[in-house]
């Protein structure tokens, strides 16, 4: 079993291949948190979207619900959220949010292999993440 209290960080790029196919689907212009970016400059959570988002959002809990919050709301004024999520089914979030107001889920085969420094501060990119995956579309 993996040690559930390492500080575990949530700067975690996704899979190109992964973006690829998504991208070559939704043609996204624009990515709310991108991994790598200031944001004292600006946050995803305070400006508005793009019309045709991807959103892979930190995965700690107050962070990730607020992004499907956020998703939420775009989504309500016709923008497309395409959502890189861990899968969580017994949540509130799941439950309350998602459920009722996705346009689709798609559960990822195998779980996705995220890249990023680790605990150690080495570079990975060939070890799964600690959940399974899932693509939600709002």
């Amino acid at each position: 079993m993996k040690n559930r209290n390492i500080n575990h960080k949530d700067d975690w790029a996704t899979p190109e291949y992964l973006y690829k196919e998504l991208n070559n689907e939704f043609n996204f212009d624009f990515d709310p948190c991108p991994l790598t970016h200031d944001v004292e400059l600006w946050d995803g959570l305070k400006i508005p979207w793009g019309e045709r988002n991807f959103i892979n959002p930190p995965y700690s809990r107050k962070l990730k619900d607020a992004f499907v919050k956020k998703a939420i709301e775009e989504s309500k004024e016709g923008k497309l959220c395409v959502m890189l999520l861990p899968v969580s089914t017994s949540t509130v979030l799941f439950h309350e949010y998602i459920l009722p107001n996705k346009k689709e889920i798609r559960f990822l085969f195998k779980r996705v292999k995220f890249c990023g420094y680790n605990t150690f501060g080495e570079y990975v990119n060939n070890i799964p993440g600690m959940h399974d995956s899932m693509i939600v579309i709002f």
